[in-house]
């Protein structure tokens, strides 16, 4: 089955470098996967330095039959500078993978920063040819701007499979920036699957507000908050995988129990979350996701999504402690402090939230450095 997928973007990891990869527990979560009856694995170029692809070849593929597993990856369209680059990059994960085709491929990241470059160097024309070789099994994109570019390319390309779109009930509400909604109107009406990442917005719907976690606990008493944000999703139609970037055993256990025991949301429970959304806007600093595109681009090693993430829990605490500045120092000290942005904005191009990073960051500042 795969109505739910493990994505490989937020790894265990092993130390505070990113790429460390904890492959023991990896394989005991892949196990603990493929034993509930799911075989869908979703990857990219990017995720974790390169060393995700490399986690789906030393836990996946050399431990379970080629044939039983979905293996999804994407074409890096902020890699891309020329079109020998393309050739190179799909060849060199089809080696980290460990496999010699692909179920899924995706153009990764269609946004109008980026639509220029796929036109350019034809990106869509070359994952159609790989998949008139049989080394693509189904086409795809991962798409993270407006529904209008999105009806653009759909309409420019009606034979993809599917797309990959961020839906959540926070996001699919009223978020102007991401179109939740939209995009997922637009997808089908061009009726074509849906694949949907950032199901619990990158674990910003796991700890929620103390009134918004009421809400759900007076209604259901044993159902968790990732509970509620994967049964928004799994409840839509023509939705055919939502995934879990998923960090950690207990993780995966937890949303297997979700998933085996699902039943579509009522018409209560979408009252219930519509309230809820209500609530966390109120208390959401900056609607980061953590997928670290922006700190893989940063040329002064801005440890950017840790900051922000620092800095929104920082923002709702009821008095923030000394270990806030602790925290924000040895951060500073692996990488760079928040002050060292040059306002480049390079970040500002990889952001799949829209945020304007380094105004943000000035934030961060104000709020943390230089305190203790």
């Amino acid at each position: 089955m795969m109505d739910f997928g493990f994505g490989l973007m937020r790894l265990p990891i092993k130390s505070e470098d990113y790429a460390d990869i904890d492959y023991e527990q990896v394989n005991d979560m892949v196990d603990k996967y493929i034993e509930a009856g799911y075989n869908y694995f979703d990857t990219g170029y990017g995720y974790h330095e390169g060393k995700s692809e490399i986690a789906i070849r030393e836990c996946v593929i050399k431990r379970y039959p080629r044939e039983d597993v979905l293996i999804a990856d994407k074409l890096p369209l902020y890699e891309l500078t020329k079109e020998s680059d393309i050739e190179a990059i799909f060849n060199e994960q089809l080696e980290r993978c460990g496999v010699d085709y692909f179920d899924y491929y995706l153009v990764h990241n269609t946004t109008d920063v980026f639509k220029p470059v796929c036109d350019y160097l034809d990106c869509f024309g070359f994952v159609r040819d790989k998949k008139e070789k049989g080394l693509v099994k189904k086409i795809g994109f991962s798409h993270h701007d407006s529904a209008e570019l999105l009806d653009e390319i759909l309409t420019e390309n009606p034979d993809v499979d599917f797309v990959q779109l961020q839906i959540n009930y926070l996001d699919w509400y009223n978020n102007e920036s991401i179109q939740a909604k939209e995009c997922y109107e637009v997808a089908r009406k061009h009726d074509v699957d849906v694949i949907i990442m950032e199901a619990v917005k990158g674990g910003n719907l796991v700890n929620l507000p103390e009134e918004a976690e009421k809400k759900f606990k007076d209604y259901n008493p044993d159902a968790s908050n990732v509970s509620w944000a994967i049964r928004f999703c799994l409840s839509l139609d023509g939705v055919i995988c939502t995934l879990s970037g998923m960090s950690a055993l207990e993780q995966m256990e937890e949303n297997l129990e979700i998933v085996k025991d699902f039943k579509p949301l009522n018409d209560e429970e979408k009252t219930i979350i519509d309230e809820v959304v209500e609530i966390i806007n109120q208390s959401i600093a900056i609607p980061c996701t953590y997928c670290n595109y922006c700190v893989e681009h940063c040329p002064n090693d801005i440890p950017i999504s840790k900051f922000f993430e620092l800095y929104n829990d920082a923002k709702s605490a009821i008095e923030i402690q000394p270990l806030y500045y602790i925290y924000y120092n040895n951060y500073a000290e692996r990488g760079a402090p928040a002050s060292d942005c040059s306002f480049c904005g390079d970040c500002v191009d990889q952001c799949t939230q829209h945020l304007d990073i380094p105004e943000l960051l000035e934030d961060v500042v104000d709020l943390l450095e230089g305190k203790f």
